[in-house]
């Protein structure tokens, strides 16, 4: 006889358990995403590459020709010091805009 009493006591924790969960979720699921990066922005029509001899280049949009190619070389700077490259090597090889 205690087994069964037993049973229907932990058949009501379960579902109490899980009637506590499905009340808590839609309290989570109303929180806005926020972006984690930084997204070239809408209208950056221009793009540039730059590479160095060794490590990694780097590649940027911009406004305007000059800012992209600028910013590239900025970018190929800092990620070929990062990978163990020659950062003083970099150079643009590829800029355009688009349209």
């Amino acid at each position: 006889m205690t087994g069964i009493t037993e049973r229907k006591g932990s058949t009501w924790g379960l579902l109490s358990l899980l009637a506590i969960s499905l009340v808590l979720i839609p309290g989570c699921s109303g929180n806005k995403s926020t972006t984690r990066y930084a997204a070239p922005r809408i209208g950056s029509a221009c793009y540039a590459k730059a590479l160095p001899t060794v490590g990694e280049g780097g590649l940027a949009w911009g406004d305007t020709l000059s800012m992209a190619r600028q910013k590239s070389l900025s970018n190929c700077a800092r990620f070929a010091g990062r990978s163990g490259g020659t950062p003083s090597t970099c150079q643009v090889v590829l800029s355009e805009c688009k349209h």
